[in-house]
């Protein structure tokens, strides 16, 4: 069963959907609908860490180009 949580960088939200892998026993987290924004990490403070550092080098590209969710 999924989780979710919400991280906030350059004053906007993003919520991350957050799994369990099975086999590998990783957390796997990713923003919907925002392209590239994955990761995953042993322990889930270090998943919090890496999704806001993955977000923030996508950012740094410019601003996504968001897909929306209907």
């Amino acid at each position: 069963m999924p989780a979710f949580f919400q991280t906030t960088l350059a004053m906007r939200t993003f919520t991350a959907v957050i799994e369990r892998d099975s086999e590998t026993k990783l957390y796997v987290g990713y923003v919907p609908g925002f392209p590239g924004a994955h990761t995953q990490a042993e322990t889930l403070d270090e998943l919090h860490e890496n999704l806001r550092e993955v977000i923030s080098m996508l950012l740094e590209d410019g601003d996504p180009n968001l897909a929306q969710l209907h």
